[in-house]
């Protein structure tokens, strides 16, 4: 039998080469709240998104750019040019309009507006091991930064409920939690995590704890959702303020943002606040053993670097050896949404 022989092709490294091309396309749209509009208006044609928008230049360019959201699979269309109809796909209706509780773009916002940037710089961050954001640009502490200012606050709380958002939910329903009654998430950002649980767990209190700038945040999420009877906020800082006591507390997309010695200090935090019996949970960006599968989780480590200089995401090995470490008995798995996992640490 002969061996089949795959043809070289420089595809995947031109796709990959201009990915920055596709991708600033979809910021765009999202900057524009092009599917929040579409979603409003079910169909429009080119010259009305190009009046909504606000778009001076030429047709030429808005058919090329809506075309091209169209062969992303963004965009449906209908009809040719000065004929076309142009709606949202299933997915950007549900994900990309702003007025629904299902939005994921503050994530892709905050890329667009801050990190798109930063990340032409990560041949600096590679030779450097500098963080190459606001920190580079003389600004102090990236937190400092994000939490002093209220309109990035606002947005840097809307893309961490958009990044996890979908893990959140998963997670919600795949975890068994009937054997406990509260949880604290540290670093609850704006609570998105303690509202889910809450919501779909009745028997659930739950605690978001975070620095005392995201309690107005926090609060209004819980007064939308009517759920003040069992979801609370607590101001404090993680690294000098004991977490708040419960059976479970959880830490989502936080042990990524410092290195391996304050990642263990941070375990050995949360292991304090937990009751015998109870567990850690850590949401993230878990990458696999052997390095090869979890793209977006290496990347995500790189986005540390950009945004922090000595951050990383990590595996799940590395995650139980520090489990052990702080005195965990046990540890698990759990795939979340997309390329996320629970990480999982048992007392």
């Amino acid at each position: 039998m002969e061996k089949q022989t795959t043809q070289p092709s420089p595809q995947s490294i031109m796709q990959i080469g201009s990915g920055f091309w596709a991708s600033k396309i979809l910021l765009a749209a999202v900057n524009f709240q092009l599917f929040t509009h579409l979603a409003k208006n079910k169909t429009m044609t080119a010259g009305q998104i190009k009046d909504v928008l606000n778009l001076k230049c030429a047709d030429r360019n808005v058919y090329d750019f809506l075309d091209a959201l169209t062969a992303l699979g963004f965009l449906n269309r209908e009809g040719l040019l000065e004929t076309s109809q142009y709606s949202n796909t299933i997915d950007t209706d549900i994900f990309l309009d702003k007025n629904k509780p299902s939005y994921v773009g503050g994530i892709l916002e905050m890329m667009n507006n801050r990190l798109y940037r930063f990340w032409g710089n990560l041949e600096d961050g590679l030779r450097t091991g500098l963080p190459q954001n606001e920190i580079k640009e003389g600004k102090g502490n990236l937190f400092e930064a994000i939490y002093t200012d209220p309109e990035k606050l606002k947005e840097f709380t809307s893309a961490m409920g958009g990044a996890q958002v979908g893990n959140f939910m998963v997670f919600a329903q795949k975890f068994d939690f009937s054997k406990y009654k509260t949880l604290t998430d540290a670093g609850g950002s704006g609570g998105l995590l303690s509202l889910t649980v809450a919501k779909d767990h009745p028997h659930m209190t739950c605690t978001s704890f975070d620095l005392p700038p995201l309690e107005p945040i926090v609060k209004n999420n819980i007064q939308n959702l009517k759920l003040s009877d069992r979801v609370k906020t607590a101001n404090g800082d993680f690294f000098s303020d004991p977490i708040p006591k419960a059976d479970i507390v959880v830490m989502g997309n936080i042990l990524h943002d410092w290195d391996e010695e304050q990642k263990i200090l941070l375990m050995k935090k949360a292991y304090e606040a937990i009751s015998a019996g109870g567990a850690f949970v850590a949401i993230e960006n878990v990458i696999d053993d052997e390095r090869k599968q979890n793209a977006f989780g290496l990347m995500m480590s790189l986005n540390m670097l950009i945004e922090t200089g000595t951050g990383f995401d990590y595996t799940f090995s590395e995650f139980t050896k520090w489990a052990k470490i702080v005195g965990f008995k046990s540890t698990s798995i759990v795939p979340l949404a997309g390329a996320a996992s629970a990480a999982i640490a048992y007392k």
